[in-house]
């Protein structure tokens, strides 16, 4: 952007802020605390593009533009950012200048809080916005299909319905005879589907003779807008990047409020016990939009701690910042780990003492761990609420949190798709949700499955809303379940949202202490880490998923006999650090694993299923005669 006022003098090192209100020009010029050629300090980049976007906002500017700019002299490097209505090529960034990338992103974050947060939702607006899902269902599925799959020449999705010889017109007739989920079904039945590791790119798309290499990029709602990034599962060099978009969450939100009032939540005392990242920022946000913000917020890694990437920092900074200009005011980030869980005991019981219920969104495993901790204290929990899930919700999970005089409210959601499931106020099983039919549409390969495809009990998902942050076409999620449709008779039936699941379970990737790692990274380990330091080759090590009698997730790695002695401390170390090698989400997975003590390392030869085949992985499943049967991840 070229200074449309006086030309200022250049400093070298410099850096200098243009920002444009309006038609108010106003310049800063200051030296930097320390700049040389390869950036400038984080710490001053950040502080002034803040206070940017704050005087802005103070303003009440719409669009705002701002732009950092580091000599040498005829060479300046510029990242401009902030507003809906500029770009957001990445081209358009060196890589020397990744870390204005994220100042960009945070900095368009802060610019649309405002407008976000100023009027929290009502209970009328969430039921009207409801209903209208609803009413244009059909419509919505069509028109997200024909904007994100047959207008985008480069989308995988196209390409399938090409093989399928499906053109729109011919969905449009499936949809107005089949209705969505009969539509999916023949969709199906003819190839169009998606499993975990196509979509993210890790095997090729084969459908008969036709081979497609899939770029997880390709994705992307192309109408989405992208006011906060996050990063789905813990896989290496394969994660996907999705960008959250605002309006994305209020419409979860709004489901969020007519799922949790029935329970009187609009009166609890909320509070999160997760990890640092895009999701919790789109948490903090969506109960903000209700009205009811946290009022504390407990932190399983410490962002502060060396290895954890700086840009969680500055993630918590921004939406607590930009959350100020909404008039909202979120708490400080509490570190609190996974084996030290009493001062959210201590919170949460506070709480009941002033006659208020207490309300922590966590993981699973957090919630057992928290209960086990707090009846070990003597610390009377009776009457708290605790929104559970990222992992399985077994019975035994469920049991150890009643036990504690704790009602778990079980949810399924993921990065890709956000909220899928809400709770049944009416459940038979205890990790039964309502889909929410508005948004998703689930069905099941059944006995029509294809033994190179998803198995017959996985769920097939697909996006309907036109502000989805991915485009999902029957994509599988590695994720089997239960799904029914049942009249339950509570507040969640009445919305309209039929579908039921339960028994929700994971084949193809691996989760404790609501961190998951796909099957594909854990087999690099076994296969090339492992035996390249400790020896040995691909079978000689197992890793075990189970749960322990007090409900506690647990990984035991088989290390066989034959290797001969080995520091089993060194061997479970070297495998943590494979599995959560990075300075991203990787290693704070990798950091909760480590903390909660879920890996135990055991010297006794990989167990072989009845055909002889000797998986990398393994769940042990409890039966009801009280034996383990002994079930493969991931194996078709």
């Amino acid at each position: 952007m070229q200074n449309r006022g006086q030309e200022q003098p250049d400093w070298h090192p410099a850096v200098r802020s243009e920002i444009l209100f309006g038609k108010r020009f106003h310049a800063v010029n200051r030296p930097s605390m320390r700049a040389d050629h390869r950036g400038i300090d984080p710490r001053f980049a950040h502080a002034l593009v803040v206070a940017a976007i704050m005087a802005a906002a103070r303003r009440g500017t719409t669009g705002i533009y701002c732009s950092l700019r580091v000599p040498p002299p005829g060479e300046p490097v510029w990242a401009r950012n902030v507003g809906d209505a500029l770009p957001r090529e990445s081209s358009m960034f060196p890589p020397q200048t990744a870390m204005l990338r994220d100042l960009a992103v945070g900095a368009r974050f802060i610019a649309s809080l405002r407008p976000f947060l100023r009027r929290p939702v009502t209970g009328a607006e969430a039921r009207a916005a409801l209903s209208h899902r609803l009413e244009h269902r059909h419509a919505n599925f069509l028109a997200l299909v024909r904007r994100g799959v047959y207008e985008q020449a480069a989308s995988p999705y196209r390409h399938l319905l090409r093989l399928a010889g499906c053109e729109y017109g011919d969905l449009e007739q499936l949809v107005r005879q089949d209705d969505v989920e009969g539509a999916l079904r023949t969709l199906y039945r003819s190839g169009v589907y998606l499993t975990v590791d196509e979509h993210k790119g890790r095997t090729p798309l084969v459908r008969g003779s036709v081979t497609l290499h899939v770029e997880p990029s390709l994705f992307a709602n192309p109408r989405a807008a992208q006011h906060l990034p996050a990063q789905s599962s813990g896989s290496r060099g394969s994660a996907t990047v999705v960008g959250i978009d605002l309006e994305s969450i209020r419409d979860t939100s709004m489901n969020r409020y007519l799922a949790l009032q029935p329970r009187g939540a609009m009166k609890w005392q909320h509070g999160i016990w997760v990890v640092p990242g895009g999701t919790t920022i789109a948490t903090l946000l969506s109960y903000s939009f209700l009205g009811v913000p946290p009022v504390r917020w407990f932190s399983l890694v410490d962002s502060a701690a060396p290895g954890v990437g700086r840009r969680y920092q500055w993630s918590t900074r921004a939406v607590r910042w930009g959350s100020l200009l909404g008039g909202v005011r979120l708490p400080r980030p509490q570190f609190v780990p996974l084996e030290s869980p009493l001062p959210i005991a201590h919170w949460m019981a506070e709480v009941l003492a002033a006659g208020s219920t207490p309300h922590l969104f966590t993981s699973t495993s957090c919630g057992v761990r928290l209960c086990q901790a707090a009846a070990a204290a003597g610390v009377d929990l009776g009457g708290a609420q605790l929104t559970v899930g990222g992992e399985p919700i077994t019975p035994t999970r469920a049991a150890e949190m009643r036990q504690a005089g704790v009602t778990p409210i079980p949810r399924y959601a993921s990065v890709e798709c956000g909220r899928i499931g809400y709770a049944c106020l009416a459940p038979e099983e205890p990790d039964e949700v309502h889909v929410a039919h508005d948004l998703f549409a689930v069905i099941q390969p059944g006995a029509e499955h294809d033994s190179s495809g998803p198995m017959a009990n996985d769920l097939l998902i697909t996006s309907l809303a036109l502000n989805s942050r991915l485009i999902l076409l029957n994509l599988s999620l590695g994720d089997q379940a239960v799904l029914t449709r049942r009249r339950c008779g509570c507040a969640l039936e009445e919305l309209g949202w039929p579908v039921h699941l339960h028994t929700i379970r994971s084949h193809e990737k691996l989760t404790a202490g609501g961190m998951t790692f796909l099957d594909s990274d854990v087999i690099r380990v076994l296969e090339d880490v492992l035996p390249r330091q400790f020896g040995g080759g691909p079978t000689h090590y197992q890793l075990i998923e189970e749960e322990t009698p007090e409900g506690k997730p647990q990984m035991r790695l088989l290390v066989h006999p034959s290797l001969g002695p080995l520091d089993e401390d060194a061997v479970a170390e070297t495998f943590l650090a494979a599995v959560g090698h990075g300075s991203g989400g990787e290693r704070i997975m990798g950091e909760v694993w480590r903390q909660g003590n879920y890996l135990r390392v055991e010297r006794a030869a990989p167990r072989a299923t009845g055909s002889g085949k000797i998986l990398h992985l393994r769940a042990a499943v409890e039966s009801e005669s009280g034996t383990n049967d002994r079930t493969p991840l991931g194996d078709a």
